[in-house]
């Protein structure tokens, strides 16, 4: 299937349509990553009123900072968030409310006491004194954040001082002031005994809950004093005391198991958000294309290689952004679309064709992998589909060169099994020659003289050319050896060197050294000589050789001639094997140029001139700098 988008003449520009209205895409992430903190370091401070505020770009204006996205999608995201932004959270939280509630409580005890007053006509004034007291004291704690006990640290004795002993001092001053006027003060006494099972120790919690008891024993010793059954008020107190210490146990607990998960967590979180930073890495250093797309196409997440793809050239988008934002785009937005109502996409791929901002068309193969299949849809999911996008003529290139690597393991085999019999075949002819005394038979073992030579040399290239043959780079002279292997080409070329001959080298006066191995270089430029003296003219300096530094790491030798330019219909095939312009030529020569270059970390590229130079057909051969004084 290779649906293609609406054709439009390259260059022309590209409208963009007006971007859907905002209702109609819901608010969702721009990052796969933000949920996690992954873009940054997540740090909590302390603010003044004891809220915290999450240091992290990547925590702010994502998934969970809006209420319109799916349900489990937000729910997810502010756990996440909750997580990373606060250490001991549910503490700190209890802690907060703990002291909100003790401020709200002292001011409902001085009302309720107000209240009760006006309503009976009688007023205690010690229980007055001691709840506005509390009050005042609960209010400032709470109020005042360096009279607060600092959420960054462990509770410790200062801080149960000003908040759970104060509550059992006051509370315990009410219940014994006045135990027969019918208030019952002991319900309050729960809040400080509570709070000590979740934020202290299980000695201190303990202890605590035993001072209470203690406490409730001698106002009842009181009441009997006054009258009332011993039995009955110290049951009663005892068993006040038992529920107590029943409290304080399952308190501590419960806030014990809830640091325990917490930690955990915290601990699952952090291995989620590395694996999620390793995740991004790897993705945005693959050479494939990835884009994560919504079902109103909109890109949410894209690595610099799918960027490249749709904007090679100018400014390139950055996540979030439509793909039908872009006419040239439409094709592909089409076909994504399509995928989601079928959801399903071929195993091999699809193709489409698109057009790049500046007019420029491109094939891509596309390979999709959606999060949810249809049947699993609700109102609560959300659809996504990852794209693996590539250039279809990288796909092209990359089978190609399989198939080459493929033909050049089974031609290296082949020409060593030829090389015996061309051997034996070779000196059969030379015994026969020295026989021979007709004329006619000395010319028919010429030409087989001729032909067993030129099958010697293909194998020899074909040899050449196959993996495993190559030799390790070392520092040469290019000066040097480019100098001395031009002149023994020129001499069995029958080529005179001077002002008048067809051979011109312009070299470098200073000494270029270059990591490459001598054979390897003096095979590549005799074969790129050849190659222009059989295209060039007969004039002076028709072949032209030139060697000149191209910066501090590279230096590029180029070898030119006057002769016609090579068919553009033949330059994508220069460098394949078996390609060749001749009947008799076995289309291995530049092949075995690049090969050689490539094996020392080098490159050869061919360079048509433009039209008025002279030297119009133009190869050049960039080698890596090595180390004048370890030139050999």
């Amino acid at each position: 299937m290779n649906p293609t988008g609406p054709a439009r003449p390259p260059g022309s520009a590209a409208s963009a349509p007006p971007p859907p209205p905002s209702s109609a895409i819901p608010p969702v992430a721009e990052s796969w990553f933000g949920a996690l903190g992954v873009a940054g370091d997540a740090s909590v401070n302390d603010e003044p009123g004891g809220e915290h505020r999450v240091e992290d770009d990547s925590l702010r204006g994502r998934w969970f900072d809006n209420d319109q996205g799916p349900a489990d999608q937000r729910f997810v995201s502010r756990e996440a968030r909750r997580i990373v932004a606060a250490e001991d959270s549910a503490v700190r939280r209890i802690l907060r409310v703990y002291l909100a509630a003790r401020a709200a409580l002292g001011v409902a005890l001085v009302g309720w006491l107000l209240v009760i007053g006006a309503l009976s006509g009688r007023h205690s004034g010690e229980q007055l004194a001691i709840t506005v007291g509390y009050a005042l004291l609960a209010g400032l704690y709470w109020a005042v954040p360096r009279w607060r006990p600092s959420l960054s640290h462990r509770f410790g004795t200062r801080a149960w001082l000003a908040s759970i002993g104060v509550d059992l001092l006051a509370f315990s001053a009410l219940h014994l002031t006045e135990p027969f006027s019918g208030m019952n003060f002991v319900a309050l006494l729960v809040l400080p005994v509570l709070m000590a099972g979740v934020l202290t120790s299980r000695l201190a919690s303990l202890a605590t809950a035993a001072g209470v008891a203690l406490m409730l024993l001698l106002s009842a010793w009181r009441v009997h004093l006054g009258g009332a059954a011993l039995a009955g008020v110290l049951s009663q107190a005892g068993l006040t005391g038992i529920g107590f210490f029943v409290i304080v146990m399952l308190a501590g607990e419960l806030a014990q198991r809830l640091a325990r998960e917490e930690r955990a967590a915290r601990g699952s979180l952090e291995l989620a958000r590395q694996q999620a930073r390793l995740n991004r890495l790897v993705i945005e250093e693959m050479a494939d294309g990835v884009m994560v797309v919504d079902r109103h196409g909109r890109v949410r997440v894209a690595n610099p290689a799918a960027l490249h793809l749709l904007a090679e050239h100018g400014e390139q988008p950055q996540p979030p952004f439509s793909l039908s934002g872009e006419r040239g785009w439409l094709p592909l937005a089409t076909m994504v679309d399509a995928a989601f109502d079928d959801g399903e996409w071929p195993d091999a791929g699809r193709d489409v064709m698109i057009w790049l901002p500046d007019g420029t068309p491109r094939t891509l193969r596309l390979r999709a992998r959606f999060t949810r299949r249809p049947a699993a849809y609700n109102a609560a999911s959300e659809e996504l589909c990852v794209l693996f996008a590539e250039d279809l003529r990288s796909v092209q290139d990359r089978s190609r060169n399989e198939r080459l690597m493929a033909m050049g393991r089974v031609s290296a085999g082949i020409a060593h099994e030829i090389r015996n019999p061309l051997a034996a075949i070779a000196q059969a002819n030379s015994l026969m020659t020295e026989d021979a005394q007709e004329p006619a038979h000395k010319q028919l073992l010429g030409i087989v003289t001729d032909n067993v030579a030129r099958l010697k040399r293909i194998v020899d290239d074909v040899l050449e050319a196959a993996p495993g043959s190559s030799a390790a780079s070392v520092s040469i002279h290019a000066t040097g050896e480019v100098a001395r292997t031009c002149g023994e080409w020129a001499r069995v070329n029958g080529l005179a060197l001077g002002t008048g001959s067809r051979l011109r080298v312009l070299l470098s006066r200073d000494a270029m050294a270059v990591s490459f191995d001598a054979e390897h270089l003096r095979r590549v430029l005799v074969n790129l000589l050849d190659n222009a003296l059989r295209h060039a003219s007969n004039d002076p300096g028709a072949v032209a050789v030139m060697l000149d530094a191209v910066d501090e790491q590279r230096v590029r030798l180029s070898v030119a001639s006057d002769g016609e330019p090579i068919a553009r219909d033949v330059e994508p095939y220069l460098f394949e094997p078996f390609f060749s312009t001749r009947s008799r030529g076995a289309g291995l020569g530049l092949y075995i140029c690049r090969q050689l270059c490539e094996r020392h970390g080098g490159h050869i590229e061919y360079d048509r001139r433009p039209e008025g130079e002279r030297h119009r057909n133009a190869f050049h051969v960039l080698m890596r700098r090595a180390p004048p004084s370890s030139a050999s």
